[in-house]
């Protein structure tokens, strides 16, 4: 009995390709299920007084905490309908004694993942809770 290796070759691809097909459907699906949001609400954390502090910031606007300054410039989240998955892209800045700003932080928060790439600072910690289309605070004006 003669082994074709060509045609054995062909139908491990075939197998193959078949396996990695549903994947890429699925992340597929994810990608277009994703909403971009407007606002981003985080919670910060004083270590000194132990005040926690909710406060919300507009894409692309920069909000001051502390000697922190927190700029989002993304936040997306997924229809209540599917598994919760909000992240967040943002810098943040500190603002250190002789004045000058120095970046901190640049990279993804996840609000299901707190710990995970939450700002750890001296004396403020920031971490990602929400992604919302509309805030209690108005929105920052064009001038």
């Amino acid at each position: 009995m003669k082994f074709n290796f060509l045609k054995a070759s062909a139908l491990g691809l075939i197998a193959i390709s078949a396996t990695f097909v549903p994947l890429m459907t699925v992340q597929s699906q994810e990608q277009e299920t994703r909403i971009e949001n407007a606002v981003a609400e985080f919670s910060g954390i004083d270590k000194i007084t132990g005040r926690i502090i909710k406060f919300d910031v507009y894409i692309g606007e920069t909000v001051q905490f502390g000697a922190l300054q927190v700029t989002p410039r993304v936040c997306y989240s997924r229809p209540i309908t599917e598994t919760p998955k909000t992240t967040s892209f943002l810098e943040v800045d500190e603002i250190t004694l002789d004045r000058k700003i120095r970046r901190i932080f640049s990279g993804w928060m996840f609000a299901d993942s707190p710990g995970l790439n939450a700002v750890e600072h001296s004396i403020y910690d920031i971490w990602l809770n929400d992604c919302k289309q509309e805030s209690d605070i108005a929105p920052p004006s064009d001038n």
